[in-house]
């Protein structure tokens, strides 16, 4: 096996124990960067200098007894919107084109702290405001999408062009286009992982996390990202928590919620059937599957939109109106839709969040986790705007990518998505596993033990 194709884990392990040295594995993925970036188009910029002396250092320190932990020398990606001192943060748009951050973001000196190596900025759909991350290409086939926002941290992680790398959530923006790459994305509890010195979407839905090809892994990457940052005030102070899950597969007692409705509402039966069969592992386990019927879902992509686009277009007000010609077409019509709301919609949205992360917490009092497709369908063509259902309902494909997704940000709730499997075209197909707010850890075990039964899809084939 060759070192970018090793997880976090079993890097780590391997460098623990001086089998391989972190500039061996750092050369390993960037010649594996090289390689594959001409067609997938996954990084903004590749900082190979800084990696290289990352590494060399991390060397030095093992070398001379100081091990920092498992991410101590292994190869990241970041998603372009995260602050690193002295690199550019462009949010994939030429209004930031000149743009070098002057400080490190909260999570970027963490990553730092726990010894990791940057190897990149990866793109996002420009300023994180989409879902299918146009300049990267899916890294199971070229011609369709690679899911966004955080398109260029799922693919350079499928594609083995990063042990792990980082993304935003929003709306989705982490779980979509880990599902759709067949890699692990984790979004965190609100407030969990600092945010400061991340470029903002929508400041009252925005979480950063980790997308892995494992479990273990995003839980190993979650345990040096957690921890209260006074300078984000949506940061909080949670008791500290040993993530990484055990060993064992067993799953005697826990509760999986299924729903009843809502979340196999217009789904593509490759998907519902995968998803179905994904429970079913887990019953054999040991868990115990219970029906759940999800609260307000009529008002679920209302609120989404509701508190997205005014609170995004407030934070464009000044660019928007100095350089609105730099924004790509789709950003521009929704900062400029999102001015025309009133501060009634807005407080409406605020009310109707407030009522409905109540009645999620009422919901999974009955469940340890949820249960569902993490997306309706798998990925789409490249150019492809819309998908019809069988029920011949017309959905444009950014709603029907963030439809499933969007629960979790509005309440705050942890999400994670796994592969499940793949389609009759080989795309890979994801489950979203959501529980109670900073119980990430149960929805860590959860994932891991249904992985630890086989699934993991591996390296894409990078098109």
């Amino acid at each position: 096996m060759r070192p970018y194709e090793l997880t976090v884990a079993e890097a780590a392990e391997a460098v623990r124990t001086r089998r391989l040295s972190p500039v061996e594995l750092v050369d390993s993925v960037l010649e594996r960067i090289e390689h594959v970036e001409p067609r997938l188009r996954a990084f903004t910029t590749v900082t190979a200098g800084p990696a290289r002396r990352a590494a060399r250092r991390a060397e030095d320190e093992i070398a001379g007894g100081l091990l920092r932990g498992p991410l101590h020398g292994i190869p990241a990606g970041l998603k372009d919107l995260i602050d690193v001192a002295g690199t550019a943060t462009t949010a994939s748009s030429r209004v930031r084109a000149d743009h070098r951050a002057e400080a490190d973001s909260t999570v970027a000196t963490r990553l730092t702290a726990a010894g990791a190596a940057l190897v990149g900025k990866t793109h996002t759909h420009e300023f994180a405001y989409g879902l299918t991350t146009p300049q990267t290409g899916n890294a199971w086939d070229l011609g369709r999408v690679a899911g966004g926002s955080s398109g260029g941290s799922a693919v350079a992680v499928a594609a083995g062009a990063a042990t792990f790398a980082l993304g935003t959530d929003t709306g989705g923006s982490i779980r979509v286009p880990a599902a759709l790459n067949g890699v692990v994305g984790l979004k965190p509890t609100y407030g969990l992982v600092p945010r400061y010195g991340v470029t903002s979407l929508s400041w009252s839905l925005d979480h950063v996390g980790p997308l892995t090809r494992t479990v273990e892994d995003a839980a190993l990457v979650l345990a040096a990202l957690a921890g209260h940052d006074p300078r984000d005030p949506a940061s909080v102070a949670a008791p500290a928590v040993d993530y990484r899950p055990g060993p064992g597969t067993d799953l005697t007692g826990l509760r999986v919620g299924v729903p009843r409705n809502y979340y196999f509402d217009r789904v593509d039966p490759e998907v519902e059937a995968s998803v179905r069969r994904a429970v079913e592992r887990l019953e054999e386990l040991g868990a115990r599957a219970v029906e759940v019927e999800i609260p307000m879902t009529r008002y679920i992509q209302a609120t989404q939109w509701g508190l997205m686009v005014p609170e995004a277009s407030a934070y464009h007000e000044r660019t928007l109106r100095a350089v609105p010609d730099l924004y790509a077409a789709d950003v521009r019509v929704l900062l400029e839709a999102g001015e025309l709301m009133t501060a009634g919609d807005y407080l409406r949205a605020q009310r109707a969040r407030t009522l409905m992360r109540q009645a999620w917490l009422e919901m999974l009092e009955d469940v340890d986790v949820i249960a569902a497709p993490t997306v309706p369908l798998t990925a789409v063509k490249a150019g492809r705007s819309s998908v019809t259902w069988g029920d011949g309902e017309v959905e444009s494909v950014s709603d029907a990518y963030v439809r499933l997704s969007a629960p979790a940000d509005i309440t705050g709730v942890p999400a994670l998505t796994v592969p499940v499997g793949r389609d009759t075209a080989g795309m890979p197909i994801g489950m979203q596993l959501m529980g109670k707010p900073f119980d990430d850890a149960t929805v860590l075990r959860v994932g891991h033990a249904y992985e630890l039964t086989g699934t993991a899809l591996g390296l894409a084939p990078a098109a």
